[in-house]
Parts: structure tokens; C-alpha cells; sequence
């Protein structure tokens, strides 16, 4: 399965823009033969707690539409992170749409990130739910920026049978080295691709550091993104590496869920 990577920038309070380039990179990543694309997260938007308060759409608003049309037209499924309202509650969500227009899933933001200059919890409110969908006989598991953090999460996504994780993020390049670290710890701990595309550029003082990537269930990098320019990073998943990885050492037949297992990890 060839997944694209769409490492872009996005014009803070501008949907019109933004929805643009999203559906300019779907038509790119169709003509580099791609069967998912993921792009970051609140890419409708930008990461501006004040504006996205404002202009944030429901599912019946331009930016989840235009996606939609553009899925269909270029026959692609499309991933991306959106800001979704609903009646009077904004979530930092994610939008599964498959390759003829319908959203599949959808994922909201469990762990709001509110420190410095960002502050979710003021404007958002965290989703309750962990999601998974089966997508090309391939489970996948869904997360949003801060969630990385969690490894409880991720192990709960595998234990409910992900293989493929997808984190859409706009990850700051304050922190770049620990984007790379906890990437990589998030695929060999639970033996899975991890798919994780970042933002560059900059909303105001906030700066991205890309370094989008895919990573297998080994650690290694299957396709890794520059930190600073807009590009389509391309990769492919195997399912046969998920299996032979989890066959060569069985981690989650030797976990100790007598002595943690009540910890729900």
C-alpha cells in the first residue's frame, strides 16, 4: 500500500487557501499512484486557538466538503486533521474520508495540549473515544499531535488490533528531537508502521519542524521529510513486515497482564 505524506503550510484563518492546498496535494499524491494520504493537523485552519474558536466548520462546512469532492475525484482515501464544531463544542479532530467521497471515521483529540502561548483546553474539548478502522485488510489506529506523548494509547490502539498508526500533528520545532524519539518508540513498542506527518512554517511565533515520516515496525524509516519545505514524502506499508516482526518477538504474547493489566495498558 503507497502512502503519501503531505508536509505542508498552512495560512492561519484562511480555510479557502488551505482547502486548496489540500485538495492540490490529494491530486498530487494521485499522480505519484498513492492509495492513502495524510495530512496534518487542523490543516483547515492553522494552530490559532482565537481564530479557530471563530471559524472552525462543522461536517457540513467547506473545508470536510472540499475534501470530500477532491477524495472522490482523484479516487484517493484521505486523512487529515480538521477543527470540527459541533453545536456549541470545538474538537481537534481527524477526518477519514475514503477514496469515493464518505467519511469512514473520525477522531478527536484525547490529550488537549495547554502549555505556553497554546492553550486547547480553553477553546476545545477533548474527545472520549479511541478509534480504529480496517482499511486495505490492514487495521489502522488514529492520534493527533500531543497524543504521542500517551503510550498508553498507542498500546491500547494495538491491543485493539492496529497495525498502522497515524498521528497528525503541527509538532513545534522547539521540540523537533523529541518528535524523532517518540516516533520511533511509538512503532518498535508496538510493532507497527507509524505514519506521522507534521507541519513547517509557522502560525505567528510558533514554528513547525516537519520531519515527517513513516516508520516501520522496526524502528527504521521507510520515508522521512526534510525540516523545513513543503513537500509529498512518499512510503510503502507491508503487511507482511507487521507479521513477521510480531512473529520474530512475540511482545504481546509475554505481556504480564497479571501484574499491569488492571493499569489498562
Amino acid at each position: 500500500m503507497k502512502i503519501g505524506l503531505a508536509q505542508i503550510e498552512c495560512m492561519v484563518g484562511d480555510s479557502e487557501a488551505n482547502c486548496a492546498k489540500i485538495t492540490d496535494y490529494i491530486g498530487k499524491a494521485a499522480q505519484q499512484g498513492c492509495d492513502v494520504v495524510v495530512f496534518p493537523e487542523m490543516s483547515d485552519t492553522g494552530y490559532d486557538m482565537s481564530l479557530i474558536k471563530e471559524i472552525a466548520s462543522s461536517w457540513a462546512g467547506r473545508p470536510f466538503l472540499s475534501i470530500k469532492k477532491a477524495a472522490a475525484r482523484y479516487n484517493l482515501c484521505v486523512i487529515c486533521g480538521l477543527s470540527e464544531r459541533e453545536d456549541n463544542q470545538i474538537y481537534n479532530s481527524l477526518a477519514v474520508i475514503s477514496a469515493d467521497g464518505r467519511l469512514l471515521e473520525k477522531y478527536r483529540k484525547v490529550h488537549l495540549f495547554s502549555y505556553g502561548q497554546v492553550q486547547e483546553k480553553q477553546v476545545m474539548t477533548p474527545g472520549s473515544l479511541l478509534t480504529t478502522l480496517n482499511m486495505g485488510g490492514i487495521t489502522w489506529g488514529f492520534s493527533i499531535c500531543y497524543d504521542l506523548r500517551f503510550p498508553e494509547l498507542y498500546r491500547a490502539l494495538a491491543l485493539m488490533g492496529a497495525e498502522v498508526v497515524v498521528n497528525c500533528s503541527a509538532w513545534p520545532a522547539a521540540r523537533a528531537t523529541r518528535w524523532e524519539v517518540l516516533t520511533k518508540a511509538r512503532a518498535l513498542e508496538n510493532q507497527s508502521y507509524f505514519i506521522g506527518v507534521n507541519r513547517v512554517g509557522a502560525d505567528g511565533e510558533l514554528l513547525f519542524c516537519g520531519n515527517s515520516c513513516l516508520i516501520d515496525p522496526y524502528g527504521e524509516n521507510v520515508a522521512l521529510g526534510s525540516g523545513e519545505k513543503e513537500e509529498l514524502i512518499i512510503g510503502e506499508i507491508e503487511k507482511d513486515k507487521i507479521v513477521s516482526c510480531r512473529n520474530g518477538i512475540p511482545v504481546f504474547r509475554d505481556r504480564r497482564e497479571d501484574i499491569y493489566g488492571n493499569l489498562g495498558v
